[in-house]
């Protein structure tokens, strides 16, 4: 019997208020970076430092990936819709992954043209001290602007805030790399400053390899890492009640996590007693897990990974055997109740009885002589109310 628990959080105030402060961030991020990025070509280019000028580009494609994820957020924090149950975070997954490709095509051609620029042992100028002025005060506002963005990425819980705030904090990094290098072109060494160019572009390529990486793993649905499952199917089998965990299958959609998980119970409890202990299941792995969006779970009364064709769907159902008992015996209490239990390929019946009703000659011998032959009959009891 499939148990689908229902959706929590992610509810359109809190989708709401997420995109506002996901917007405010952003936004205050990409000004900053527009004036930054200003600056540094500016100097860049009139002070002879082409590691400031590769870091003022840098500067720029956080500019670019700022929109991106303004359009992203407010795509992805939309509410779950008819097309879309689960909601809209796989655009944040796609929004990220555009990020990160932007990273790796800019970082390869800024390394690319330094490179060159290394290998032709063309004359070098040396740097002016602005640049050393114009590094410094990027590193201070990148470094604020990262902390600032960080913290609303992990308080939204949202992948590509967090990615943004990273690359804010990789051109902090970058300007550390002007700042040393400018400093070494000043005291004589002034090829340092085309490696620093080569060093920042393969910063930029490392931090958009693993946006887009993270990002690919999943789309196509990566599930959980191995620590983390072994820690859920602990907490299941903890769980009073269950016999086994024979499957728990896991996905990713953006921050969130989607989980799928068979739990084997004992076959003659009730269908209520097997929801409850898959509410059980469910609270002890959102106490694990905060960031669990859906736990779909469905109880077995036996291990059908292991034996697939357990149960056949063509073993007759309830009507069809009371049918079969009424013919053969006469028309049953109207009190009676039969309770089926479908294992191993055999029906097993349970036949409960009011002894107040006709009828309460009915024994288990009688019913199992009448079914004895049948190849789908397992076992019968029944079993009469004392008075």
């Amino acid at each position: 019997m499939e148990q689908p628990d229902q959706l929590s959080g992610n509810t359109p105030t809190s989708l709401t208020a997420e995109k506002r402060a996901a917007s405010r961030v952003t936004i205050i991020g990409m000004i900053l970076d527009a004036v930054l990025g200003l600056i540094k070509v500016v100097a860049g280019t009139l002070f002879h430092s082409q590691a400031l000028l590769v870091d003022g580009i840098h500067s720029f494609t956080d500019v670019a990936s700022d929109w991106v994820v303004l359009a992203v957020m407010r795509l992805s924090r939309k509410e779950p819709d008819a097309d879309h149950p689960y909601g809209h975070q796989r655009i944040e997954t796609l929004g990220t992954l555009l990020l990160g490709s932007i990273l790796i095509a800019v970082g390869a051609a800024l390394a690319w043209e330094n490179l060159l620029r290394l290998l032709s042992g063309e004359a070098q100028l040396v740097p002016g001290w602005p640049v050393l002025v114009a590094a410094a005060v990027s590193v201070a506002a990148k470094e604020w602007i990262y902390r600032y963005t960080r913290h609303v990425g992990m308080k939204i819980r949202s992948d590509l805030i967090i990615a943004n705030a990273w690359h804010s904090r990789t051109d902090a990094l970058s300007s550390v790399v002007v700042l040393v290098s400018t400093i070494g072109a000043m005291l004589g060494v002034v090829w340092l400053d085309a490696v620093a160019a080569v060093i920042i572009a393969a910063i930029i390529i490392h931090i958009g390899w693993k946006f887009t990486w993270d990002s690919v793993k999943e789309l196509v649905d990566t599930g959980l890492s191995e620590e983390d499952t072994k820690l859920l199917k602990k907490i299941a089998l903890d769980t009073d009640g269950v016999r086994n965990v024979h499957e728990l299958r896991s996905r990713r959609m953006g921050h969130d996590i989607l989980l799928d998980v068979h739990l084997v119970v004992r076959p003659e409890i009730s269908v209520s007693e097997g929801h409850q202990i898959g509410m059980k299941v469910v609270s002890g792995m959102r106490d694990a897990l905060d960031n669990i969006l859906d736990i779909n779970f469905h109880i077995d009364a036996e291990n059908d990974e292991k034996f697939p064709n357990a149960t056949d769907p063509h073993l007759p159902g309830r009507e069809e055997i009371r049918q079969l008992l009424t013919i053969a015996l006469g028309e049953l209490p109207p009190q009676s109740r039969l309770r089926l239990h479908y294992l191993k390929n055999r029906v097993h019946l349970e036949i409960f009885l009011d002894e107040a009703h006709p009828g309460v000659g009915l024994t288990t011998e009688k019913v199992q002589a009448l079914l004895a032959d049948y190849p789908w009959f397992g076992s019968v009891r029944v079993w009469v109310a004392a008075t």
